[in-house]
């Protein structure tokens, strides 16, 4: 009985996070498929030590963890064949978005502009912006100190300027104004404050999962 108790909070907790989890692997790593690959594994892998797990404060950003842990593993291991791969489909997969479900226009741009940084960086925007964590929170969950953290997503908004247009507005910004600094930018309803609390600057661009 104990562990049929066990496989249905399983089931449960794989239905309520299944789709933000591959929608947030899906726009770090800009790939349907490897967000896919990495999500099972990742699930796979909380399933095998499901009884130790559910009793984690967060565990659905465990599975998050271990997810791009996965995916950063692949990469390196198969970083030449890849890069040989992407860059003969780059230009297809970019203007389609025949294989993402619910995928704007805009989403698209801003997907393809995250593939142009950096992983850590794509993954300090992604969880602040697509899924509102606060920068002590990103903290926690990718395991660096609250300045790293800072400096990931002023140099991540930073390197996308160009792309996103929220983002250069925040370069245009005079020196020294809250727009420029390494602290989190204004959302759509209210400023952040110093404490790091998250935007909605994805939001807008419809970068938040349906989930």
């Amino acid at each position: 009985m104990a562990e049929q108790a066990e496989s249905i909070d399983f089931a449960g907790f794989y239905t309520a996070s299944a789709t933000r989890v591959v929608g947030y692997l899906y726009v770090v790593l800009g790939s349907v498929a490897e967000a896919e690959d990495a999500a099972q594994e990742a699930y796979t892998r909380a399933w095998l030590r499901w009884s130790r797990v559910q009793a984690y404060d967060d565990p659905e950003a465990w599975v998050r963890t271990v997810g791009f842990r996965v995916a950063m593993s692949t990469w390196r291991k198969t970083r030449n064949r890849l890069t040989a791969h992407r860059t003969s489909t780059d230009g297809a997969t970019a203007g389609s978005g025949a294989h993402v479900p619910e995928m704007s226009p805009d989403r698209l741009v801003v997907v393809d502009a995250l593939r142009r940084i950096p992983a850590e960086q794509r993954r300090a925007l992604v969880l602040f912006h697509m899924l509102g964590l606060t920068v002590s929170e990103i903290a926690d969950e990718t395991d660096a100190p609250v300045g790293t953290v800072k400096a990931r997503l002023a140099r991540g908004r930073k390197a996308l300027a160009p792309y996103v247009s929220e983002f250069a507005d925040d370069e245009s910004a005079p020196p020294g104004s809250s727009s420029s600094s390494s602290s989190p930018p204004p959302s759509a309803s209210a400023s952040s404050s110093s404490s790091g609390e998250p935007s909605t600057r994805f939001a807008k661009k419809g970068m938040v999962s349906g989930a």
